[in-house]
């Protein structure tokens, strides 16, 4: 499996029993404090392997830093942060690079092992199927609202363990049921995400709006007239494929196109099994696990999401 399609990493089968997941990916800071910065990059990086169904096994640090600006010591904070996640994962820290650069940018590349009879990737989803959102969405405009001063510290630092929460819980609880298919929720947002997995698996689906689990703060931001760089790129990326099937006032429809760092998990599992699933993974300390949708067979139509 490799960049001919959308899935969250490369696969590369080894033997009959073992695959090697390779990912990479690396942010700018999204919050001052530089200790949550490594712990969220890290977070971050680690999830594209639990996506494919995998678990990490080494991780490399990929650091820009202008040392000479910021010290050494708020390195070594970022540093630890990233190590404290890449342990929680039971992976080692083999290594990494850095670069002298203006802005700070951490993240790992990490390598993975997987059955390649598990493999979990964005294109199976099933008609019939629902789908399953294990973390709450809102963490661009709650960054970019703490930058300008909007939100305080203090009011986003009790929401970081869960943006910094690895996504190894919620995947072995599925792993214990009948994954169709299986992506992270990051950059392009839920709805361009879950258009990802539509076309992927040549199917529709449909998004419950009232069933999204959403960070505290998140709504009332964007009611205050805060946004991201990436919300006009998101919402061009689905609009075409987008249909609305209840009317959202512009804050609700700007949470759809709000791009995730450290994003949850997004499940397809038979309709079925969800609400025992869903139940399950809060019970292992998943709390935002929620059914938030179903996938429908295609229509004859372009629209292949649909929120209702």
């Amino acid at each position: 499996m490799g960049f001919e399609t959308s899935d969250d990493a490369a696969v590369y089968r080894v033997s009959d029993e073992t695959a090697i997941i390779s990912t990479v990916d690396f942010i700018t800071p999204p919050v001052d404090d530089p200790a949550w910065f490594g712990r969220i990059g890290a977070a971050n990086s680690l999830s594209d392997v639990y996506a494919m169904g995998g678990k990490p096994i080494t991780a490399l640090n990929l650091v820009m830093f202008p040392v000479r600006k910021l010290g050494t010591d708020m390195l070594r904070e970022i540093l630890k942060g990233g190590h404290e996640k890449v342990v929680e994962a039971g992976a080692s820290l083999a290594g990494g690079h850095s670069v002298d650069d203006e802005e700070p940018k951490y993240g790992l590349a990490v390598t993975g092992v997987v059955s390649p009879r598990r493999i979990l990737t964005n294109r199976n989803a099933q008609p019939g199927d629902a789908l399953i959102l294990t973390k709450p969405i809102g963490t661009g405009v709650l960054f970019n609202a703490c930058r300008a001063r909007r939100l305080p510290w203090r009011d986003l630092e009790e929401l970081l363990p869960q943006v910094a929460a690895l996504n190894a819980a919620a995947l072995d609880v599925a792993l214990r049921y009948n994954v169709h298919a299986c992506t992270d929720v990051t950059g392009f947002g839920l709805l361009g995400h879950t258009l990802e997995m539509a076309r992927g698996s040549g199917v529709g689906v449909d998004l419950t709006f009232s069933a999204l689990p959403i960070y505290p703060h998140a709504l009332d931001m964007y009611a205050r007239g805060e946004t991201t760089g990436s919300n006009t790129a998101n919402r061009q990326l689905v609009e075409k494929d987008l249909e609305l099937r209840l009317k959202l006032n512009d804050v609700q429809r700007e949470i759809l196109f709000d791009p995730q760092t450290s994003g949850g998990l997004l499940l397809a599992v038979p309709a079925e099994e969800a609400d025992r699933l869903a139940e399950e993974l809060r019970s292992a300390g998943v709390e935002a696990a929620r059914v938030v949708g179903t996938v429908s067979p295609p229509s004859s139509s372009t629209v292949m999401v649909r929120i209702q």
